[in-house]
């Protein structure tokens, strides 16, 4: 059996009940960059650890050869666990995992995690809905494949005050910000960038469509973008930064 599962956003707490059993059960655990390592330490004695993790610039693995390495390990082991960030069919990629294995007769089963997409905001004090600001949010890739001829993403959609979550999206900051005030959005509409989110490496930066990219190139991946008036509401919800600093003056 194969498990493809969800790691959740980064702290290891969020990380399911359900993906926590499967991953002390797993002979094989076949794991990405965004999976919190940690977690690994979690694993039965004699679990082998396979890295396929995709960073910047650099694949350890095209898409391709990792299903191959699930299916090879499916054939072998008993439990195989393809331990994902977020959740694996949030741009994770799952469920091609799945067809590939479905087209081989393996069984699988997807175990959702938590996604960085609400998540990660959630912990910078930014809810991508509120009401009386917006009704609505949505999760868009800021790193389509350069294989495309054309782009799939709807800008002309995104006129609106729907919260945008953009996911992978740091490198295309200045991209998606033209792009967005190209469409009529104001130079002054909220905008921020979370690196690393639900981490005690988290870092939040704030600013506006025509600044952001400027005040965030620093920062490191991975980062999360998030657009709209909801922004705005991290001046009254910001928690987990005080809660961080708690932490660090206790420990000195």
């Amino acid at each position: 059996m194969v498990y493809l599962t969800g790691a959740g956003p980064g702290d290891i707490e969020l990380l399911t009940i359900k993906a926590l059993r499967v991953v002390k059960e797993a002979d094989v655990i076949i794991y990405d960059r965004l999976a919190n390592p940690d977690i690994l330490k979690e694993a039965k004695a004699g679990c082998v650890f396979v890295y396929v993790g995709k960073e910047d610039k650099h694949h350890s693995l095209p898409q391709e050869e990792i299903n191959e390495v699930i299916y090879q390990n499916a054939l072998k082991h008993h439990t195989v666990v393809r331990l994902k960030g977020g959740d694996p069919l949030v741009f994770g990629r799952g469920g091609e995992e799945g067809i590939y294995l479905r087209k081989r007769n393996i069984q699988f089963e997807f175990i959702p995690g938590i996604t960085s997409a609400i998540a990660v905001p959630e912990y910078a004090g930014i809810p991508v809905t509120h009401r009386g600001v917006t009704v609505s949010f949505r999760v868009v890739t800021g790193h389509e494949s350069n294989n495309k001829e054309h782009s799939q993403i709807p800008w002309e959609n995104y006129k609106s005050d729907d919260t945008i979550v953009f996911l992978m999206g740091l490198h295309r900051l200045r991209t998606i910000t033209k792009k967005l005030m190209e469409i009529g959005k104001p130079k002054d509409y909220p905008i921020a960038v979370i690196s690393r989110g639900t981490t005690k490496d988290e870092q939040t930066v704030v600013g506006t469509l025509e600044n952001i990219w400027k005040l965030a190139k620093d920062l490191p991946t991975p980062a999360l973008i998030i657009v709209g008036k909801v922004v705005k509401l991290r001046e009254q919800l910001h928690w987990f930064e005080e809660k961080e600093c708690i932490i660090n003056e206790k420990g000195t």
